[in-house]
């Protein structure tokens, strides 16, 4: 269904306060200069054992000005509707600008008296040059959904998380119940001086449902729905993209035979990795690694620098040849999917990792400029109209084999191995490397069947060892997009959501943790 842009948002003056700035901006001496007003709607609801434990409704709206002046970056932000309050704007980003320039041209001298690495480079803050991107003209664009969850009454969303919750209630062996839902609308308008003007609206929601059990000794574990956080409306929450009836059923009696578990013994295992979990190690050993800002080394302060840097773009092999991964901001339904992006570049798929080996990242226009690596790809990104974009992550995702097996076809070719399924907690180093990740349901495999649960699992592995150790993918039928709303980067931090969507995948011989004996219990 095609939706229109909010009609309240559109009221608002958006091209005559973009004018006023933009115009400031050139008669300062701007090279470059974008304009973008954002307004963006969070509402979240809790329940606790099927009764309202919490709510929120929040909008974020004003404006931003970005320049280049005299090859250095200047921002400012806003929220007064006025042209002359626009116009000020735009002059506090170019006096932002000429500090900016000051402060690099002490940084260059300094850097100038040794030799200088790409990380060197940037920080001597050399000129800031774009990559060129086509002007788009005027554009408009609206994330596919069918329902607007802003359209629905709240009462309606929380009577449908009760209904849930006291269905897991009423089940044996489940305590206690946790629902959860948060909708966003994003709605974006950007201008800047060559004459790309977006205006843009974004949907997305995330359900989650979390059974608890705890026994008289008092034992307990918990299991979550596996559904992920997807670029749907209302409809997602009543049976499209997901069956809530299956797996509200299931949750019990897997939770039951999780508790009466054994706990797994340490040592080497296969793999099969359901795309439930697999997202999240997509995410954080490829998604973030290959961010152009941290192999450079300038993305380092939040979560560290990345182990695939420029040099070995080509020729690192970063796993198995059956690896391909791409960087998608046109996936449908994805958390990253947008039409153009926070700098004007349109929507773009292309390849990270091909046949195995590193050949791509994820780039602004600043970065692909930099670095000579060609046109952005879209990748630019601001999570508030107070905030400067930034380079982000798009949609990450592991192809299928088109002709691969199911998932039931990898498991039969485990003679002893794991199957795990849904994500939990990770651990990962400063460069992406090294890493553990646990789950939500591990089942034991011997001779290719599922032979019950296991607790207490983490695989272990270095990111080049563990994809290397993919021996085969799922086909299309067993491809699923998962994702997070809460990815973090920069500094001031910014949060960004992003799918990531991946087969089922086949791993030999990865070395698995046993998690109480490691916490020493």
């Amino acid at each position: 269904m095609v939706h229109e842009i909010d009609e309240s948002f559109l009221a608002l003056p958006l091209r005559a306060l973009a004018d006023a700035a933009l115009a400031r901006a050139r008669a300062l001496g701007a090279e470059h200069a974008d304009f973008r007003f954002e307004r963006n709607r969070s509402a979240s609801w809790r329940l606790r054992d099927a009764k309202p434990a919490g709510s929120s409704d929040i909008t974020d709206a004003g404006y931003a000005v970005r320049v280049v002046h005299n090859g250095a970056w200047g921002f400012a932000s806003g929220v007064d509707l006025t042209m002359d309050a626009a116009a000020k704007v735009a002059s506090r980003a170019v006096e932002m600008a000429k500090l900016s320039a000051r402060v690099a041209e002490a940084a260059g001298a300094g850097a100038a008296a040794r030799s200088a690495s790409a990380a060197d480079r940037w920080a001597m803050g050399g000129r800031v040059e774009l990559a060129d991107e086509p002007v788009h003209g005027e554009r408009t664009w609206v994330s596919s959904y069918e329902v607007n969850p802003f359209d629905v009454p709240d009462a309606e969303k929380t009577a449908l998380l009760a209904r849930w919750s006291e269905r897991l209630l009423g089940a044996d062996g489940v305590s206690h119940a946790d629902a959860s839902l948060l909708t966003v609308q994003e709605n974006k308008f950007y201008a800047d001086t060559a004459g790309t003007v977006t205006t843009q609206q974004r949907v997305r929601l995330h359900p989650e449902l979390t059974a608890v059990s705890v026994t008289d000794s008092g034992d307990f574990d918990s299991m979550r729905t596996l559904a992920p956080p997807a670029g749907r409306g209302w409809e997602y929450m009543t049976g499209t993209g997901w069956d809530w009836d299956a797996e509200l059923a299931r949750i019990p009696e897997l939770l039951a035979e999780k508790m009466r578990s054994p706990s797994v013994e340490p040592g080497s295992y296969d793999l099969v990795v359901d795309p439930s979990n697999l997202w999240l190690t997509i995410h954080e050993s490829i998604g973030h690694a290959t961010e152009l800002d941290r192999a450079l080394g300038y993305e380092a302060a939040y979560a560290g620098t990345s182990f695939a840097t420029p040099d070995l773009l080509g020729t690192l092999k970063y796993g198995s040849p059956v690896m391909n991964v791409t960087g998608d901001r046109t996936a449908e339904h994805g958390l990253a999917t947008i039409g153009y992006d926070d700098e004007g570049v349109e929507a773009q798929s292309w390849d990270l990792v091909r046949d195995g080996i590193l050949v791509g990242y994820q780039l602004d226009r600043r970065m692909a400029k930099l670095t000579g690596l060609g046109r952005s790809n879209g990748c630019a990104y601001a999570d508030s109209p107070s905030s400067v974009p930034v380079q982000r992550m798009a949609n990450v995702s592991l192809r299928p084999d088109p002709d691969g097996p199911s998932t039931e076809e990898l498991i039969s070719r485990v003679d002893r191995g794991i199957y795990v399924v849904g994500d939990r907690s990770w651990s990962i180093d400063m460069q992406r490397y090294n890493f553990q990740f646990t789950g939500q349901r591990f089942f034991r495999i011997e001779n290719g069947r599922l032979a019950g649960q296991l607790r207490d699992v983490a695989y272990q592995a270095t990111t080049t060892d563990f994809w290397g150790s993919m021996e085969a993918v799922g086909g299309p039928q067993t491809y699923v997009l998962g994702g997070a709303f809460n990815c973090g980067k920069a500094q001031p931090g910014q949060v960004a959501s992003v799918s990531h969507g991946c087969p089922s995948a086949l791993f030999r011989g990865v070395n698995i943790l046993n998690t109480a004996q490691e916490a020493g219990r």
